[in-house]
């Protein structure tokens, strides 16, 4: 059986091979055009949808493709490394000591000599630290949303914003109200869509429809549920039960997408009930 330390060589060697195939795909005189051509706005689409099919993978619970699609998400790293090599910004090394640094720093009760009581309480000496450092970096936003980057997924940021609120009182004290807020901010919607041929305000119904979303955000946090999770599953049993549908017409003779909207309900329903 290979020990540890043996271990720890080869995973250095397979890190080294991997930069040195990307150095060679980013070479200008012998490299690939295709990777040549990128920059970091070209790469950062590619790295988030890596990201979400890590997440994928795992919801699947399949651990060979989970291996493969972590390996994808990897070598976004080490693209976005390696660019920032070539205009001597920093290297992958640097990239790997950053966040050792952080993880240590930010692990007192771990690497050091602090104590907590349980995962909530490491999660609040985590934001504790995250707002020195930001103080130390010299940030002049005294927020308590400061540092809620806009980059990630518009659900994820919703639920960031409103869990920071909480921290200073400004929540509501369970789900009741939340729902009753829902509720409120669909009729709101349902008015909008009834001026809409009217007035022609999509703005209107944007917002609104945008209140709804966040309210709704704001229900999953409460339930301890992570909305992208519970819509990426609502979507692959959509997708599940729709090719289901798809299936059992072809089986009848029939072509699904010639069938009437009642019809296609009938299927929805038989489908629904065979997953029961």
């Amino acid at each position: 059986m290979t020990d540890h330390a043996d271990s720890l060589d080869a995973n250095t060697q397979d890190i080294g091979r991997l930069l040195r195939i990307m150095a060679r795909l980013r070479d200008p005189g012998r490299g690939c055009p295709w990777d040549l051509a990128q920059d970091f706005s070209t790469i950062a689409p590619y790295t988030i949808e890596e990201a979400y099919e890590v997440a994928d993978a795992v919801d699947r619970g399949d651990l060979d493709d989970l291996r493969g699609e972590l390996g994808d998400l990897l070598l976004q790293v080490v693209f976005h490394a390696q660019m920032a090599s070539e205009q001597g910004a920093f290297g992958f090394g640097e990239v790997v000591a950053s966040i050792c640094d952080k993880l240590e720093r930010r692990h007192p009760h771990v690497f050091g000599e602090a104590s907590v009581d349980d995962a909530a309480a490491v999660s609040a000496n985590w934001e504790a630290i995250k707002r020195r450092e930001r103080e130390a970096a010299g940030e002049q936003d005294r927020s308590a949303l400061a540092g809620i980057a806009r980059g990630q997924p518009e659900w994820q940021r919703a639920v960031k914003l409103q869990s920071r609120a909480a921290r200073t009182g400004f929540d509501w004290p369970d789900p009741t109200p939340v729902l009753a807020k829902a509720a409120e901010e669909l009729q709101e919607v349902r008015e909008a869509f009834a001026r809409l041929p009217q007035t022609g305000d999509r703005a209107e119904l944007e917002e609104e429809l945008g209140d709804l979303l966040f309210v709704v955000a704001n229900l999953a946090r409460h339930a301890k549920v992570d909305p992208g999770t519970a819509l990426r599953r609502a979507n692959l049993k959509f997708e599940r039960r729709f090719r289901a549908m798809e299936a059992m017409a072809v089986s009848r003779g029939q072509a699904f997408d010639q069938l009437d909207l009642d019809a296609q309900e009938n299927l929805w329903n038989e489908v629904k009930a065979m997953e029961k």
